[in-house]
């Protein structure tokens, strides 16, 4: 059997779950006899049903006498604990099924092999790590935050040809053109949570929504250490779930969560710890300078994207620089170019074709 085949389309099944299923991993199984699929299926929103179970439902009702001869490959270990749905590993086995392919197995402490456990007790032959880079660096977000303990950080910033991201007065630029604009509206909807700081804030006065594309508003957090950011900014209505990051106030008012925090004091690490407190697995840094800058220089950051627009400015505020990436892919957006970097640390290597 070509296992690689197998879980390569396990692979592109898990990716169609992409912005629905956080805080679950994004997982594609499929199911084999004598190489013809007769099953296949992945996990397509949170709190329903998971890729192995959504794959057996797949199988055509002549098929169904030839699950327990088949081949069930999945692109994580199977869950083995009861969630909003039961353990998958069990039902793998109250379906007679002998062999299991797997890709990666899962870092949550609630499986973490025990899944894997269950299937070898039921004398399930197991096979693991089969493609095991591709699915780390499709579930990197998932991967980072049960191995890291903090979301997966994502910088991301426009820059103009001569090296910079606003004029010197901090007024809003127009850097990059429309099917930019529109990408990152669909990054933000694919991710958990984006950050900006208080000049942008001020300066933009941003949705941090993600008008331009269909699906989930990301969580929107901004820096107002003295609450001093006009209630009529586009960051106070009521499109997304908004966090105000401040030194004074503890409250929740509508959909606005002011969360006090000690300015004195890293602000970074105590958002980080906040938002995996929060289960939240992914964040983008959107700007200023002096927030990307801040992460730029602490390491805590795994993956930047960085816009560079057909645009001059010959003074103005400069563009971050990153240190420690290892460039990954660069794409030609019309005349906007678009670098992705990853950190040189990071253990969820850039793979290709499997998706931003």
């Amino acid at each position: 059997m070509n296992h690689s085949k197998y879980i390569q389309h396990c692979l592109e099944l898990a990716v169609k779950g992409k912005g629905h299923v956080s805080p679950n991993p994004m997982v594609g199984a499929v199911l084999v006899h004598n190489e013809r699929i007769i099953g296949e299926g992945w996990h397509e929103r949170y709190g329903h049903a998971h890729a192995e179970v959504n794959c057996l439902a797949s199988v055509h009702p002549a098929d169904k006498h030839l699950i327990p001869e088949s081949t069930m490959y999945v692109s994580l270990e199977p869950c083995a604990h009861q969630g909003n749905t039961p353990p998958c590993a069990n039902r793998i086995v109250a379906e007679g099924i002998k062999k299991v392919v797997i890709c990666n197995t899962d870092p949550n402490d609630k499986v973490a092999g025990n899944g894997i456990q269950i299937l070898k007790d039921a004398g399930i032959e197991v096979t693991t790590g089969i493609l095991e880079e591709a699915g780390l660096w499709l579930n990197r977000r998932f991967f980072c935050f049960h191995e890291r303990k903090r979301p997966y950080i994502i910088l991301k910033w426009a820059q103009t040809q001569d090296g910079f991201i606003a004029p010197p007065d901090s007024s809003r630029f127009a850097i990059t053109n429309t099917k930019s604009n529109r990408l990152v509206h669909k990054w933000r909807t694919e991710e958990d949570a984006i950050v900006i700081g208080f000049n942008t804030a001020k300066n933009d006065n941003p949705q941090l929504t993600a008008r331009l594309w269909k699906g989930e508003n990301p969580l929107r957090i901004v820096l107002d250490k003295d609450l001093v950011l006009p209630k009529n900014y586009n960051i106070f209505n009521k499109d997304a779930e908004t966090w105000i990051l401040n030194s004074s106030k503890q409250a929740i008012e509508d959909n606005i969560r002011y969360i006090q925090m000690d300015f004195s004091t890293d602000i970074r690490e105590q958002l980080l710890q906040a938002l995996y407190e929060d289960g939240t697995q992914s964040l983008i840094v959107e700007g200023g300078a002096v927030l990307l800058n801040s992460f730029i220089q602490s390491g805590d950051w795994d993956e930047a994207r960085v816009f560079t627009g057909n645009k001059l400015l010959v003074s103005g505020i400069e563009a971050p620089v990153l240190s420690n990436a290892t460039q990954a892919e660069k794409t030609m957006l019309d005349a906007d170019e678009l670098n992705i970097y990853v950190h040189t640390d990071s253990k969820y290597p850039f793979v290709k074709d499997m998706g931003l």
